[in-house]
């Protein structure tokens, strides 16, 4: 059963193309996992799909529903998991549960149970009476994911889930992912970190300028570059390199620089390292060669020429 979709959709501010003519199919029990450099339009989609913005053109399905799909008996079918922490500091973690069970309509024993199961999943039972301004990054993003699973949802939503915090509550998040899926859960994940996406995701979408360049499964999206080679040249100085003159032989698709790391693709059976090295040599120093087999980010950066994210420091 298709859980939800998207249509020829076009989301505007002004005059700047946000989604452009977005075609998108979710099917149950999927995870899907959506990458994107920034400004891509990402979270425009989420709000698009989810009703919480208007769009110009297309068309949006949610449950199979077409005339409605925003109403509010959709809507409550739906857990959304947004970026931005949304708990309450001076409720304590049970007590911020209560609350948005009882937004979506939740009463009496089905409430009390439904906010104990959610404590449980996310392991934080024997946190239920503590003011989450006292827990740590990682326990409050863990809180945040419950808040949005006590009304049961059968399509859950998560933007950013993991962004800043420990390697233990990262791993635990990605297992309870799993584990939702397992349940029948349908789910659409974005992110900044790759290695996620390649241990969970069922289908990976790719988007980049609004539009959805690409999609499929982690070994289908790998084979679609095995036709190109990936060589990591650690360097002295890359600033003394001509590039231009690297990106000039034969067989080059594309050069990248990251610091004093000098990352070349190149066409399969190219034979053009040695030229590369000869190139390099006389300008710098190599400190070091690295080539690698094609992973989800060399199709990422071969699709986008970006990198995912920045290198960013974790709590």
């Amino acid at each position: 059963m298709m859980i939800a979709s998207m249509q020829g959709v076009v989301k505007r501010y002004g005059s700047n193309i946000v989604l452009d003519y977005v075609d998108l199919a979710i099917d149950e029990g999927e995870i899907i996992g959506l990458l994107g450099p920034n400004g891509a339009g990402k979270t425009t989609l989420i709000q698009t799909l989810t009703g919480m913005i208007p769009f110009e053109k297309g068309q949006v399905t949610l449950f199979g529903d077409v005339k409605a799909p925003f109403s509010n008996k959709n809507k409550e079918k739906i857990g959304l998991v947004t970026q931005e922490i949304t708990i309450f500091e001076e409720l304590t973690a049970k007590e911020n549960l209560q609350f948005f069970a009882g937004v979506y309509g939740l009463k009496g024993e089905e409430k009390k149970n439904s906010v104990q199961e959610a404590l449980e999943f996310v392991g934080l039972s024997d946190r239920a009476n503590k003011m989450p301004k006292k827990f740590s990054g990682g326990m409050k993003r863990r809180l945040n994911i419950a808040c949005a699973l006590t009304h049961r949802p059968r399509f859950i939503i998560m933007d950013e889930p993991t962004v800043g915090i420990d390697p233990q509550s990262r791993n635990y998040i990605l297992e309870a992912v799993k584990k939702l899926r397992e349940e029948g859960t349908t789910i659409l994940y974005t992110t900044h970190y790759m290695e996620e996406v390649q241990a969970i995701a069922s289908r990976v979408v790719i988007m980049d300028q609004g539009q959805i360049i690409k999609e499929g499964t982690v070994d289908e999206l790998i084979k679609t570059i095995q036709h190109e080679e990936k060589v990591k040249i650690d360097v002295t100085d890359a600033g003394q390199i001509p590039l231009n003159k690297l990106e000039s032989v034969t067989g080059v698709k594309q050069v990248n620089v990251d610091g004093n790391q000098i990352m070349i693709i190149s066409e399969a059976n190219s034979g053009n390292l040695d030229r590369i090295l000869s190139l390099i040599k006389a300008h710098a120093g190599v400190l070091g060669i690295q080539a690698d087999k094609p992973n989800l980010e060399d199709v990422f950066l071969t699709l986008t020429g970006k990198q995912l994210r920045d290198k960013v420091g974790e709590e």
